[in-house]
């Protein structure tokens, strides 16, 4: 099939919403909003709030079909997906509102239409270094409109430098990679959104989650695919065949380093 390439206008839309949404919903609330805690224990302000409504308004406007969003309850998630037979939008507000609230600078706005259980676009929006990620299933990926071209990644995984989150991770494996990483160094700074995106990019070489919810994963994990890049399940091969609502995650942009990762976890959980 032959790959068709650039931005649809589609995209370009998507990218404009979010970034306006971004500029006039979250950014003048950036460190001077109230916060409080959801019946899951996850944060959640007044801007996360506003950013949502102000997306699914727009979003709605380009694509007239159902919007799952983080702050809905789970009731509402579930009837929404439910309601999706011609594809949904999938928002998280901002991804990473501890940081938000606590001034530190790595958050960002997410969205994806999902179609028939896969994501056919995505944007990831990072407001403060003002970095927009961006994908079509079969168009490639974007960093500010430019074709997303990753660093070289490291050739071994002793020398790789690895984005790991290890609360949702068995007590086993969080142990082996505490007492005998195989890889240089280690980072996780709270945003799942742009870590899919940094490793797309080959800042991070490798990347382990122990549990994504949907919106956490859409867009991202569609921008490293467009990327080149490979992820699987800690349970599965096929990234896509893991539970929608909740899914483990290992990937990597670089193949051979996949490959490596992957069994290394297999071997060691």
């Amino acid at each position: 099939m032959k790959r068709v390439t650039g931005q649809s206008a589609m995209l370009k839309a998507v990218i404009a919403a979010v970034k306006l949404v971004a500029a006039e919903e979250i950014m003048p609330r950036y460190m001077k909003v109230a916060l409080h805690h959801k019946d899951d224990g996850t944060l959640c302000t007044d801007a996360d709030l506003a950013a949502q409504e102000a997306l699914t308004r727009k979003l709605q406007a380009i694509l007239n079909v159902p919007v799952i969003g983080e702050e809905m309850s789970e009731k509402e998630q579930v009837a929404q997906w439910a309601a999706g037979a011609n594809g949904v939008w999938c928002i998280d507000p901002i991804d990473g509102t501890t940081n938000f609230v606590r001034g530190l600078p790595y958050f960002a706005v997410s969205v994806a239409l999902i179609r028939e259980g896969c994501s056919t676009l995505g944007v990831v929006h990072d407001p403060v270094a003002k970095e927009t990620f961006a994908a079509e299933l079969g168009r490639g990926a974007f960093l500010n409109g430019t074709k997303l071209a990753g660093r070289n990644t490291a050739k071994d995984m002793a020398d790789a430098l690895a984005n790991v989150d290890m609360k949702r991770l068995g007590p086993k494996l969080a142990t082996q990679l505490a007492l005998k990483p195989p890889y240089c160094s280690q980072r996780n700074f709270g945003a799942s959104t742009l870590d899919w995106c940094y490793t797309a990019a080959g800042r991070y070489d490798l990347y382990l989650h122990g549990g994504q919810k949907m919106w956490d994963y859409a867009a991202g994990s569609l921008v490293l695919q467009e990327a080149g890049g490979s992820a699987c399940t800690l349970e599965q091969d096929d990234f896509a065949q893991g539970d929608i609502w909740n899914r483990s995650v290992i990937a990597s942009l670089d193949p051979v380093l996949f490959q490596q990762w992957k069994a290394w976890l297999g071997a060691n959980r």
